[in-house]
């Protein structure tokens, strides 16, 4: 592609850029630090987010919103998912009538409870595809093999998207259930800091595991009820990213998780990230949503509650192991 911009310099934003530009396209970054973007112009590297990449010569980066989006036939978003709505309110009177769009972001609006495509449809007047799946920026960078989820409702532009972002060691697979792909990569990031507080509490791999697997089945029971496939959230975007976020120690979420088990308060505890972890304001999105849909989700509320209500972890524990007895399925 002759331009595309990429919307948010975090350590996945740069990852993306510097895959892209690898392939050969021309792309802008939009970083929000203009100090940063600076360095990035000088040194080719984001040393405040991913200092791991010497990104390519055709990378370039600016804090200029109209600069980066002029041009650009793709626009791919990875503001995190609370101000992705006032970025692009800046970003739509520039963006091209054929642009496309693809969202990377991984979150539920607070309040509207919108996912990113929702928002980005709102404001921009246009359908957004969305990109997720098991990946870590640090892994995709050192060419690690990766495998995603591209989802896009036009099918023939899901398979242009798939071409766009597919290398020897970046695997893209296609969906129509761009719905389902983004609720999964969404509600994942809450059973990671459930996951992270199990870990951080030292339950062991046995709770861990149990903790993943009923995780899932909140995610479908939500889902299928608010009109996603339910063969989604067993796929990469589903349990997929579940697992490497529940389990993997450059899961942010994961991260939060931990310090929580250990005693932590979330306000020092996300003070001192200079990164954004979904999860965290994505727990109170999911347990809005499961009382609007009257879905059971007992992980996301003791994690809402946790996070949002400062219930003492042990305690959250404690009253999910007493529910009432049940039948698995």
């Amino acid at each position: 592609m002759k331009k595309i911009s990429v919307i948010g310099a975090g350590s996945w934003g740069t990852a993306l850029a510097s895959l892209l530009g690898e392939k050969g396209h021309e792309v802008s970054l939009w970083v929000f630090e203009a100090d940063l973007a600076n360095e990035i112009s000088k040194k080719r590297v984001n040393s405040k987010y991913l200092p791991e990449a010497l990104l390519p010569q055709n990378v370039t980066a600016s804090s200029s919103l109209k600069d980066i989006v002029i041009g650009a036939e793709l626009v791919i978003n990875v503001v995190p998912s609370q101000h992705t709505r006032k970025v692009f309110n800046d970003a739509a009177s520039f963006m091209h009538d054929s642009a496309r769009i693809v969202t990377a972001s991984k979150g539920i609006e607070k309040g509207t409870l919108l996912t990113v495509s929702q928002i980005l449809e709102e404001v921009t007047g246009r359908k957004a595809a969305a990109l997720s799946g098991p990946s870590f920026a640090k892994e995709v960078i050192r060419k690690l093999p990766t495998a995603v989820t591209i989802a896009s409702e036009d099918e023939k532009a899901g398979i242009e998207l798939q071409k766009v972002f597919s290398t020897e060691y970046f695997r893209a697979y296609t969906s129509n259930d761009v719905l389902g792909v983004e609720l999964g990569g969404a509600l994942k990031n809450v059973m990671a800091i459930a996951s992270g507080i199990s870990d951080g509490l030292g339950l062991g791999s046995s709770a861990r595991a149990a903790l993943i697997t009923r995780g899932l089945e909140e995610i479908i029971r939500l889902g299928t009820v608010m009109g996603a496939n339910e063969k989604t959230f067993r796929g990469l975007s589903g349990m997929g990213d579940l697992v490497l976020t529940c389990t993997g120690v450059l899961s942010r979420n994961y991260t939060v998780g931990i310090r929580l088990g250990k005693g932590e308060k979330i306000k020092d505890i996300v003070s001192s990230m200079s990164m954004v972890a979904e999860g965290v304001a994505t727990s109170e999105s999911a347990y809005e949503l499961s009382k609007k849909y009257r879905v059971e989700m007992p992980v996301v509320e003791q994690v809402y509650r946790t996070i949002n209500e400062d219930k003492p972890p042990a305690d959250a524990v404690k009253e999910l192991m007493a529910r009432s007895l049940k039948a698995e399925h």
